[in-house]
């Protein structure tokens, strides 16, 4: 209740508008980009606790240290140790295998710049799980923010990234230079 209640507050008070489809009523991988600035982060809080999704999120371990630790982990949070990201993709797939029902928000395009490929994690965790992928999206040039479709993974790599390229091909993060086109290194691997 007070969840919604701060998500209404903020686009009361926002110059963001909330667009968006209706939440999957399943677990989904819930993608948020272009991952651009932090800013995205409350956007995307804000987008579950007005749609009541319950939400986990993966972020660098480093976000969990010292007083952050009980803060991060009570808005959803599951820490990311970078030298080993398999060993998160093996974690949220056993939790799911075990039954615990929840959103997982990934951000393919990773720390906000300096990247030329989109972390594929979302995609083997959604082909190990069955979960759908929900395309979750910025656009700054229109101010809008929500959730668009919901996709199943065919496991044909190239042709789900290509339905994920046509959804974001118009959408603009906050800050547009940062952005990453939705391409994993495993398509370039295949056509290689």
């Amino acid at each position: 209740m007070l969840r919604r209640l701060a998500a209404g507050a903020f686009w009361k008070f926002s110059r963001w508008k909330l667009v968006t489809q209706p939440a999957p009523n399943r677990p989904t991988v819930l993608i948020g980009a272009p991952h651009t600035s932090n800013w995205d982060f409350v956007l995307m809080l804000s987008i579950a606790w007005t749609q009541q999704i319950e939400v986990h999120w993966l972020g660098k371990h480093s976000l969990f240290k010292g007083w952050r630790n009980p803060i991060m982990r009570g808005l959803g949070g599951i820490p990311v140790d970078r030298s080993d990201p398999s060993r998160i993709v093996a974690e949220v797939i056993e939790r799911v295998h075990a039954g615990e029902v929840f959103g997982l928000v990934v951000t393919p395009d990773g720390t906000r710049g300096g990247h030329t490929h989109w972390k594929s994690g979302f995609y083997r965790i959604a082909q190990k799980t069955g979960m759908p992928v929900t395309l979750g999206y910025v656009d700054r040039t229109t101010m809008t923010t929500g959730l668009g479709p919901t996709i199943d993974i065919s496991g044909d790599i190239s042709a789900d990234m290509d339905r994920v390229r046509a959804f974001y091909a118009d959408k603009s993060g906050i800050r547009p230079e940062k952005q990453v086109v939705p391409r994993l290194r495993e398509e370039t691997e295949l056509d290689g």
